[in-house]
């Protein structure tokens, strides 16, 4: 790969480009001057909610700042291009109704590589599944199961345009999901689109407006479904931890504690041990402790956020995807480095890139410890070097 343009970079390019002094746009985003100069010259991380400030005082998308989508390897690209062009043709499926059984176990195994992270090989099978899960749901009129396999099908392909940074991708994958979802008369398969949906504008830097489309679809989940079910509280608490991310990169401490109270008193109500999965939604005790430990960074108390860190990567929740696991110490690289314990975010990074490869190379947060991490020290650190250049953040 070719060395990506760093978020700073990206800043100070756009600032100059409209003729903006630092210290002019340090007021606007909220900041100080000081601090716009370390962001630019790579001293600092720039954080989703510093991107988002950036984004709406630059008038660019956040995508932009971070420079998404970052180069890919050219089958990767490929790929995309493929899923693109299947997702256009969402009523107009190509492939043949394959034998049920085929059917379910490909099924299964697109869901299974999306919690694993496994993006490449997801995308190599995603086009002819969609078309093939599609072409069974119109064969079978009504049948709410084959569409909310449909929808299912479109909730591992947002993840991974999400992922990769395809944002106009993830925009239309969504109204598809909502286009399949809707033919289920399932509730919680659209819960489900709606927490993509929020994901967009989680993306977009757009806290309020994706706080708005969860607060909604928690009113409209609770008034249709099943409360006993583990369906139920699976898609409840997961809408509610989308609100903990939303809600905390907002710095809206009430709402983060509210959501996140009533995710701890749904995961209360799961077996204890392991986090289910439904509808591409993960849930449980673990996965709420790394959301809370998520919203203690975003709100800007990294010590409280260190002390809850340690147990968790000693041991971490068990039952979890390395989605989900990887996703912990890309936050526990990302808090270590806010409180100076540099060798701690890079051995974090290390299991990261460990666990869940892909993610670790294109995940945002990833991508900026590990860009201020090399300005510190990457001569002198292999592995750091070593780990940039997977990200194509070194020649």
């Amino acid at each position: 790969m070719e060395k990506a343009p760093t978020a700073g970079e990206n800043i100070a390019v756009l600032r100059k480009t409209r003729g903006l002094g630092q210290v002019a746009l340090a007021r606007t985003m909220g900041i100080s001057a000081s601090y716009l100069r370390k962001l630019e010259a790579g001293e600092r991380p720039v954080t989703p909610p510093v991107a988002a400030a950036a984004s709406k005082a630059l008038r660019v998308t956040t995508s932009r700042i971070y420079g998404q989508p970052f180069l890919a390897p050219a089958e990767q690209s490929d790929l995309l291009d493929e899923l693109r062009a299947a997702v256009r043709r969402y009523t107009l499926p190509r492939e043949d109704t394959p034998p049920l059984e085929q059917l379910a176990a490909d099924l299964k195994r697109a869901a299974r590589l999306r919690a694993d992270t496994r993006y490449t090989e997801l995308l190599r099978i995603l086009p002819r599944l969609l078309g093939q899960a599609t072409a069974t749901a119109m064969d079978a009129g009504g049948d709410a199961t084959a569409w909310g396999q449909v929808a299912d099908l479109y909730g591992c392909a947002y993840a991974v345009a999400h992922r990769l940074g395809q944002t106009d991708l993830a925009d239309m994958i969504v109204s598809r999901q909502e286009w399949a979802s809707q033919r289920t008369w399932n509730p919680a398969a659209n819960a489900a689109t709606a927490w993509n949906e929020a994901g967009i504008f989680q993306s977009a830097g757009q806290y309020e407006d994706g706080l708005s489309i969860v607060e909604r679809a928690i009113s409209q989940f609770e008034a249709g479904g099943a409360e006993q079910s583990q369906e139920y509280v699976v898609t409840l608490g997961s809408l509610h931890l989308r609100g903990v991310v939303l809600a905390s990169r907002h710095h809206d401490q009430a709402a983060t504690a509210d959501h996140l109270r009533r995710a701890k008193a749904l995961a209360d109500r799961l077996e204890a041990g392991s986090d289910v999965l439904i509808h591409n939604l993960t849930f449980g005790a673990g996965n709420t402790a790394l959301y809370e430990l998520a919203s203690h960074i975003e709100l800007d108390q990294p010590h409280r956020a260190v002390e809850m860190s340690r147990p968790l990567v000693e041991t971490p929740p068990a039952g979890l995807a390395p989605n989900r696991i990887g996703r912990l110490y890309i936050d526990t690289a990302r808090v270590r480095l806010a409180v100076k314990d540099v060798q701690g975010a890079e051995e974090a990074l290390k299991q990261a890139f460990a666990i869940s490869p892909q993610m670790a190379e294109f995940h945002p947060m990833s991508r900026e410890v590990l860009r201020v991490l090399c300005v510190m020290h990457q001569r002198s650190r292999p592995d750091l070097l070593a780990m940039a250049k997977r990200s194509g953040l070194a020649d």
